[in-house]
């Protein structure tokens, strides 16, 4: 068995460890502080890792953190991921186009889909994305996938107000 896992922090009890998990709202920070709180009560490293949903190594790792950090090194760092296709101001001039709406003359159709809007996308900032991922950069543009019912330029709406007139009522 491995050899036990020594906390030199003291700025913290194992009731404040306990108590600082109870008020958390992370789940994961709340499981590590609740096994370094075994620890120190004097449970072993097998124990309390089980406890904490953790392998032994992943909590010596953590108690080690503790011991640099305090509780501040327990939490989760935020992970970069991977940068956006569209810079900010890229995504700026694509709400302003999706907003002004497509010119029929110019664009070559009357109301923008997911299939244009990428088209536009490669054409204006030489990116190619996925029709999924145009759904996605509205999201985050909040705008939504909604289209309006289609509007005949032509229409006449005196017709349309004398056919519900004298249509029958069912």
């Amino acid at each position: 068995m491995g050899k036990p896992v020594e906390i030199v922090r003291t700025d913290a009890s194992a009731a404040d460890l306990r108590h600082a998990a109870s008020r958390t709202r992370d789940g994961r920070l709340s499981c590590r502080l609740l096994a370094i709180a075994l620890v120190m009560e004097g449970a072993t490293r097998a124990e309390a890792a089980a406890a904490g949903g953790m392998d032994r190594q992943t909590l010596r790792d953590w108690v080690h953190r503790y011991n640099a950090a305090g509780m501040a090194g327990l939490v989760d760092h935020p992970r970069r991921g991977r940068p956006g296709s569209l810079s900010t101001a890229q995504m700026q001039e694509l709400k302003d186009l999706v907003l002004a709406g497509p010119v029929p003359e110019r664009d070559g159709v009357v109301r923008w889909r997911g299939s244009d809007l990428r088209e536009q996308i490669a054409r204006r900032f030489d990116v190619k994305v996925h029709e999924r991922t145009v759904g996605k950069l509205l999201r985050r543009l909040d705008l939504v996938r909604l289209q309006p019912r289609p509007y005949h330029p032509k229409k006449d709406a005196a017709a349309q107000e004398t056919f519900k007139k004298t249509s029958p009522s069912w």
